[in-house]
Formats: structure tokens, sequence, C-alpha cells
């Protein structure tokens, strides 16, 4: 497939355009009539990788027999057979697609991708539909023929297992979502809000008013799951839906995510627990910033500096060694390469350095539950009674013995936080009250927002002096560089199985907004986490 394959029906016919030597005298139509598979009668199954003669073969064949509509020798070109008929069945008789134009591109590897164009027509309207989507060509495990590797996707990249396309009245009327001071919000606009404003209207489309339109819409095998609109057919009556985000953060937070693959970022108003924004850059329409579940890191060590004083075992100016390495349970820890040892360290100052050791050396005074009560009683984490007002992660910090309980006073072993944990865990440590953060007010649908105790003023006024510290002289000060005003900041760096880097952690806050940042990019929390956050503060809120 040197130049392209083309595989269409033209006026009932099907078409194809073959470049390059690929093909030989394959003959696409005999394929289509079933006669090149075991014409010569049955011989030993091949096995290996297909050849490239295969790859271009197979997938010219199904997406021709696609084309022309006949699903059942599509179908057969697949090592999912029932699942393939089943599916494609459904884009004619339940989608109402016809007229599919399939033109193939140039192979790579054993993947082969292509672009549909095609019509949906439902009650007496019908609009263009194009879209890209790619195939795989694998060995069928028992035939030894060449095959597309069977995954919804291969119909419409928006199917994941369990999906199908539907047209036909919208299952909720179109939402007008707007910030908190009545700017419009789209995905266009904000390309990251996407899922979260399909979220929005599948939660809340009732509740704003409207009237549903007609459209060609992903549903999903779980029902409460939010349906992504591909095609509008009958523009529906949107309602308008309020939120808390504020269109100017939200737009520095698209542009701060964009500078790092794999990144997330949540902002929000300690003072009150609004999210002012949200906004990831990842391959997928995954919510990580709501819903990631990854170990934070050393950012971790605002709660464990709580749990310390809260404890009456240290305070910010009590004992706090940094040695090179520390062992607690026959496990050793290290501090990150670089960082000089220091014998006389107050809490602060190994909290400002991110010193591991510090507060592994503290895992024999804090009892295996220790570290899970503060979590979840002083910083409302880990009890699943959130209520954002779309899906999300409350935090996990289990009571663990062993040692998990020194890993878990650093952000690793089984704590796992989100981006919006954390930029909750700020607002609560320099508020001293837990706000339970939200998308959408409460009023809306009468939910009861998640309560915890808080903080003592003494603890705040200690963590808040270390969050300074560590954004003005330690190893958040390059990122926070320039921001003036109530400032603070904790770095965080973890190390997760299966990547050649760690993840990079930075949570931070400015007068009455707090943000926190995650990116699979590495590297110290200040260097790429970092400069997201700063990013975000700069705005105000």
């Amino acid at each position: 497939m040197r130049k392209g394959v083309k595989a269409a029906i033209v006026g009932g016919v099907v078409a194809v355009m073959v470049g390059g030597a690929g093909y030989g005298a394959y003959n696409l139509l005999t394929a289509l009539d079933g006669a090149a598979d075991g014409a010569g009668g049955p011989g030993p199954v091949k096995t290996g990788p297909p050849s490239a003669s295969e790859v271009e073969e197979a997938s010219a064949t199904f997406l021709a027999a696609w084309a022309k509509g006949d699903v059942a020798t599509a179908a057969s070109y697949t090592n999912n057979a029932g699942a393939a008929q089943q599916l494609l069945t459904a884009y004619g008789s339940d989608a109402h697609i016809s007229g599919a134009h399939i033109t193939a591109g140039a192979r790579k590897g054993r993947s082969v991708p292509f672009s549909v164009k095609a019509t949906v027509s439902y009650g007496g309207r019908s609009r263009p539909l194009a879209y890209d989507s790619t195939l795989t060509v694998v060995r069928g495990l028992t035939t030894g023929r060449a095959l597309v590797d069977w995954q919804p996707s291969v119909v419409h990249p928006s199917l994941r297992k369990g999906d199908t396309l539907v047209t036909g009245e919208a299952a909720a009327p179109p939402v007008e979502a707007v910030d908190r001071h009545g700017a419009v919000l789209t995905k266009e606009r904000y390309p990251s809000l996407g899922p979260v404003l399909e979220a929005l209207r599948a939660k809340y489309a009732d509740a704003a008013g409207g009237r549903p339109g007609t459209e060609l819409f992903v549903r999903h095998a779980d029902a409460e799951a939010p349906g992504k609109t591909l095609l509008t057919l009958v523009e529906g009556r949107p309602g308008t839906l309020r939120t808390t985000l504020s269109a100017p953060v939200q737009a520095a937070a698209e542009r701060a995510v964009g500078r790092y693959a794999e990144s997330s970022v949540v902002a929000v108003k300690p003072s009150t627990g609004e999210v002012l924004a949200v906004a990831n850059h990842r391959g997928d329409e995954f919510n990580a910033a709501f819903e990631g579940r990854l170990a934070p890191g050393s950012t971790m060590k605002i709660i464990s500096a709580a749990t310390l004083i809260d404890n009456g075992i240290t305070t910010m100016n009590g004992p706090a060694p940094c040695p090179e390495s520390a062992v607690s349970e026959s496990q050793t820890f290290h501090n990150l390469k670089g960082l000089a040892p220091d014998e006389k360290a107050t809490l602060a100052g190994s909290f400002m350095r991110s010193c591991n050791t510090a507060f592994v050396k503290f895992a024999d005074e804090v009892k295996a539950d220790s570290l899970t009560r503060e979590a979840e009683d002083r910083f409302g984490l880990g009890r699943d009674d959130w209520k954002t007002g779309i899906v999300s992660f409350d935090g996990s910090v289990p009571a663990s013995g062993g040692p998990d309980t020194a890993a878990g006073l650093i952000g690793q072993g089984q704590v796992q936080m989100s981006p919006l944990n954390m930029a909750s865990v700020t607002a609560t440590a320099i508020t001293g009250a837990f706000r339970q953060p939200y998308l959408v007010p409460p009023k809306l649908d009468h939910r009861e927002l998640a309560t915890a105790k808080g903080l003592p003023a003494a603890t705040v006024a200690q963590l808040k002096a270390m969050m300074r510290l560590t954004a003005t002289r330690g190893t958040a000060a390059q990122a926070m560089a320039g921001l003036g005003g109530d400032i603070g900041a904790k770095t965080g760096s973890a190390e997760v199985d299966g990547q050649s880097r760690s993840n990079s952690w930075f949570t931070g806050y400015r007068n009455d907004i707090a943000a926190a940042a995650m990116t699979e990019e590495g590297g110290h929390g200040g260097d790429a986490a970092g400069p997201i956050v700063a990013a975000v503060l700069r705005t105000g809120g």
C-alpha cells in the first residue's frame, strides 16, 4: 500500500484503487466472493506476523466489504466475527449511516489508517459524516489467516467495548454550560473540557431545561455513562447550566497543560471549594484531573507533616534530620540525587528541601493508621463521599503496616491521589477548613457535600510557613519565581512501575486560588508540573 488503497461504493459498484506492487495479481472481487481463502484446499496453518501483502489484502477486503454493505464478509475478515457483525449491522440499522466511501492510507507496519465519508439520514434529515480511524491486522490463532484485529474503535474511534452508534432523539437536551460570570464554555474553545461538558449534560440536562434534538451519538453499555455526540442533525434547544469554573483560569490551564504530554491540572477556590479550572492533555478522553489514581510523591508530605504536628511528634522547628538513606522494616529509602544530608535539619528544612529520609525516620513513631486518620478526618479524603457534580476520585490513604507506613509518608506505597485531591489538600492546609471541591453548585440538585473537621489553627500556621519557605527558598522556588502575594507550594515526584521516568507533581497556592498538577513528562516536581501550576496561579481567580 505504498501509494494508498481506496475502497468505495460508486453507483453501487465496489471501486478499488491500488498503488504499487504490494498486491500483485490479488483479485479483490474474487475475495469478496469468498474464493480467495483456501481455494487450493487445506494447507498448513500459517504462523508468525502477517506479511506486508497479507496486511494489505486483508485490510482492503475488509474495508471494501464494509463499504459495500456486505457485513457478513467484512466480519469474516476479523478475528471476532460475531462482535464485528453485530456492530457493523448496527452501523446501518441503528446509526442510519449509508453511502460509506472508505479511503485507506499508507500501511504502517501491521496497521492501516483510513478515512470514512458517509451520510447520516433520519426523520427526513441528512447530514454528511466524515472521520478517520485505524485497523490492525493480526494472524488468526486457529486459522492462520490474516485478519483485522476486531476493536469497536475500528468502526469509529470514539467507540469502546460494549458501545454502539445510534441516531435518533438525543438522550438528553443540549446544555449551554457557563462559567461563574456567565461566559459560555464550549469544547471548541476549551478542548479538554469536552468530556466534562458531556458528563454535565448527561447528569444535569433535565435540571437545566431545554429540548433534545436529533443526533448521531455513542451509546455506552453502561447506561449511566454520558454518551458522546458525534453529529447533530436537528438542533435541540439548550438549557443553561451555571458552573463554578472561571473562563480566564480555564484558558490558562488549557495552555499550561498543552506544553506537557500526559498532564492534568485542577484549580480550586480555597475559601469555598469551588473548582475554577480542570484541564487535561492526554491521548484519550479520561478526566485524569478528577479521576486519576496515582502516587502523589512528596506533595503528600503536606498531610504527613500535619500528621506529625497533630500527633505531637514534632513541630516545624523541631528536629527532622535528613540522612543520606533511611531503613524502615528492612526497606532502604533514599533522597533525590544531589540532595546533601543534613543531620541538624528541622521539619521545615526537610520539608522545604523535600527530604524523603527525614519523613521515613518518623515511621516508627507513627501508628499504622495515623496517616489514614489524618487524611480522612481532617482533609476529607478516602471516604468515597465527595459529590463534585461529576465522577471524581476521593483519594486513598489506606492504613498499612510494614514498609508501606514509611512509603506512605512520602506519597508512595499504597497512597493514591488525583490533582483534584491535592488541590483540595492545599486548600485545607492553608485555610484549616475542609471544603469539598465542587463543579456545580449543590443547590441545583440538593446534594450534600462531604464534611471533615479540618486542622487546628497552630497546624495551619506551620503548614503555611513551610509551604511558603518551599515556594521562596526551596524546591518550588524556580517555578514560583515572580509570583507575589500570599504564596506557598510543595513539589513531588513519584516512581511508577513500568515507567522509565517518575511522574512530576506540584501543588501550590496564591491568595485565594490553589492548584495541583501531575504530568508523566517526568523529572522533579518543579521541572514540569511546577510551571503548569504557576501559570494557573498567575491568572488570579
